[in-house]
């Protein structure tokens, strides 16, 4: 794994199905799920995956992450046998530990391809941007185990296709091919399955260019006033618009558009 520094550094130890790829030169980060051949999320890899994006989250290197997986599958989900065998304290924790893309100031990326089933939706959910590929699949499966999804999959889901969709998904345990969710509105692109990496570089470029300031802001804003009613959501968007009037960022960006050249952001 890459060198990451973390205030819990047990954590980072021995990655549990999971690696850790930083490209200083790309400015961008790469959690890969690599436990073939469905990248089954263990308890503990949940614990360790908040660690890592947290990590990720104050590394300078880093603009941004992207959540992504070895073989045909993302994610069939997690282990099964580990919830019984899971504390209740340690149960209470699996939502927050799979909104830590949602938490992390960065853009996040998943990308999905193949089975993308309970955990793995549900991680994929509190990142920032999803591309699919026509080979993949969504679902929430948990009432098949009597059950229901317990990491914000219904929640987030909901706020994104509404109640009636997303009972259609849970109570039915139904699976969402990747061109029917990006119709949806869950997934942004849906390509062809060899295109996938191609779709996630250039999504990452395309970020990389804007002010790494400005994308903190939006995704704070967004995330904070997605519940909050009109009229506050737009007094808060006022307030942070007036914070970036003062940045570096936005007077270069001025600066650039009226000189008709690329801007350089510094992230000030």
């Amino acid at each position: 794994m890459t060198d990451l520094v973390h205030r819990g550094p047990t954590l980072l130890q021995e990655l549990d199905g999971f690696t850790v790829e930083i490209d200083a030169a790309r400015e961008r980060a790469d959690i890969v799920l690599n436990r073939p051949p469905f990248n089954v999320i263990s308890m503990h890899a949940r614990d360790q995956l908040r660690t890592v994006f947290e990590a990720l989250d104050d590394d300078d290197r880093v603009r941004v992450i992207v959540l992504r997986a070895v073989g045909e599958h993302f994610s069939s989900g997690g282990d099964i046998k580990g919830f019984l065998a899971a504390s209740p304290e340690h149960v209470s924790r699996l939502a927050w530990n799979i909104a830590a893309p949602a938490r992390c100031t960065k853009p996040v990326i998943a990308a999905n391809r193949g089975y993308c089933f309970g955990v793995g939706f549900e991680i994929s959910l509190a990142c920032d941007f999803r591309i699919a590929t026509e080979t993949t699949f969504y679902a929430l499966p948990e009432q098949k185990l009597g059950q229901i999804p317990g990491s914000g999959g219904s929640a987030r889901l909901q706020k994104m296709v509404g109640i009636g969709r997303t009972k259609d998904i849970v109570m039915r345990s139904r699976r969402i091919p990747g061109k029917q969710a990006c119709e949806w509105g869950i997934a942004v692109e849906c390509v062809a399955d060899d295109q996938l990496e191609a779709a996630t570089d250039a999504l990452v470029d395309e970020l990389r260019a804007f002010s790494p300031l400005a994308q903190r802001t939006a995704k704070k804003l967004l995330n904070d006033t997605e519940d909050a009613p009109l009229a506050i959501a737009i007094e808060l968007e006022g307030h942070c618009y007036s914070r970036l009037r003062a940045s570096d960022d936005f007077r270069e960006g001025v600066e650039a558009f009226h000189a008709k050249r690329k801007p350089v952001f510094r992230g000030t």
